[in-house]
């Protein structure tokens, strides 16, 4: 089982490497990046080329490790138990009608090996990722209402993510697979954007991307602009059919591009830009 790449997605060598080291040492793959490099799609992708079904859990700030397992919904149990009648009763007593399964007991005891997305985790509580350590590291974990052990019937291939919003612990680190996805240098890009624009005119191209890296070089943005927010502005230049001129100026100085709003995402980035554009004025 590797993973070579697949026509939605352009994995670079290394990317598929770490993959393919993932499915081997049968280790969490943990992968960073600046948001909008595909993070998230690499492991629908994978997925999709290893025609493996995926399982995906986005976390928020408020998840729990719990949740992923199971949860015990004792306020339905409650309920049914003060409804009363012969199938509520008969309902009641068995907890198993009460246990709510989560991602990973879905994965564990799935008939057939499944990838696994753990999105975002960094957005949990620092506990988080130690409270995973033993179920991710031993494929198993007990469930104390049902007074059974889960285990896994097969490994799934998991699927990590961080943004880098806090550090994780180094236990957990040391079970997993590392990789950092690099921004992509313009030859990548260009390949990035014809899976999706595969009819885009090259001139129209070469001026949109010259544009884009301009903007990405700008000393001090504080959100620096993302495959994803490059392949929405080219989405909005075909879609209102901008024309050349519009993204190129007679004698080449910096210009506001047009739909800005679609690189840069708040107020200090667009002022400092068009500080920039103004000085540069100055200077002709």
């Amino acid at each position: 089982m590797k993973f070579q790449g697949s026509q939605n997605y352009v994995a670079t060598q290394d990317l598929m490497l770490a993959v393919n080291a993932a499915i081997t040492l049968q280790r969490p793959l943990l992968v960073k990046g600046e948001p909008g490099t595909g993070k998230t799609m690499l492991a629908e992708e994978v997925a999709l080329a290893l025609d493996m079904p995926l399982l995906q859990w986005h976390i928020k700030s408020t998840t729990k490790a719990q949740q992923g397992l199971y949860e015990y919904d004792a306020v339905s149990r409650l309920r049914d138990s003060q409804l009363g009648g012969v199938d509520g009763n008969a309902r009641v007593q068995d907890i198993r009608n009460y246990i709510v399964q989560g991602v990973l007991w879905q994965a564990f005891t799935a008939d057939r090996p499944v990838a696994l997305l753990i999105d975002e985790i960094d957005k949990a509580d620092i506990e988080f990722p130690n409270d995973l350590l033993r179920e991710i590291d031993r494929m198993e974990f007990y469930c104390y209402e049902t007074r059974e052990l889960i285990k896994a019937k097969h490994r799934p291939l998991v699927f990590i993510t961080s943004n880098n919003e806090k550090e994780l612990p180094d236990a957990f680190l040391r079970r997993c697979f590392f990789h950092f996805i690099k921004f992509p240098e313009p030859d990548t890009m260009r390949r990035i954007v014809d899976v999706h624009f595969p009819t885009l005119k090259a001139d129209l191209l070469a001026l949109a991307m010259k544009t884009f890296y301009d903007v990405r070089s700008l000393p001090g943005l504080k959100k620096k602009p993302s495959t994803s927010e490059l392949l929405d502005w080219l989405k909005l230049l075909v879609a209102e059919d901008i024309p050349l001129e519009a993204l190129q100026s007679a004698d080449n100085k910096v210009a506001v591009p047009p739909l800005v709003g679609a690189l840069l995402k708040n107020e200090q980035d667009v002022s400092l830009f068009e500080k920039l554009v103004m000085m540069n004025q100055r200077n002709r």
